[in-house]
């Protein structure tokens, strides 16, 4: 099963601007099955906690900030193949460098501010996804 699940996020930033519903809707137009969902506010330790992986790099105390400046759409999905598929799906991490039609090109404003995240293998997938839920909130 697990590497028919991945774990996303919609930021901060396109929660702000209205696009969760056009999110979830390309996703699911795509295939995968929403499995758990919330919306939640991150704190600064979460964050922290959760972005700990880059905590050496000089973006971390602005990605800590951004990722805590408003709430966030948590979320597991399903489906075959389901990091890869929706890597492909997000598009590039730069949304000047991802492809047309995928959900970075459409509602990310720049490479900080880049509007969803994905996992990206299905150990992390596993991590990120009990981070945020409990088991008896996936489905």
């Amino acid at each position: 099963m697990a590497d028919n699940r991945t774990f996303t996020m919609i930021k901060p930033d396109a929660v702000e601007n209205g696009h969760i519903g056009g999110i979830l809707d390309q996703i699911t137009a795509s295939g995968f099955r929403i499995v758990a969902m919330k919306l939640t506010h991150m704190t600064k330790r979460d964050a922290e906690t959760f972005y700990a992986v880059h905590n050496e790099r000089p973006f971390f105390g602005e990605l800590v900030e951004f990722m805590t400046r408003g709430p966030i759409v948590a979320a597991i999905l399903e489906k075959d193949n389901a990091v890869e598929d929706f890597r492909t799906l997000i598009g590039a991490t730069n949304p000047e460098d991802a492809a047309e039609g995928t959900i970075r090109k459409k509602y990310a404003t720049s490479i900080g501010e880049n509007a969803v995240h994905g996992s990206d293998s299905d150990e992390n997938a596993q991590i990120e996804g009990a981070f945020h839920f409990a088991g008896r909130e996936m489905f």
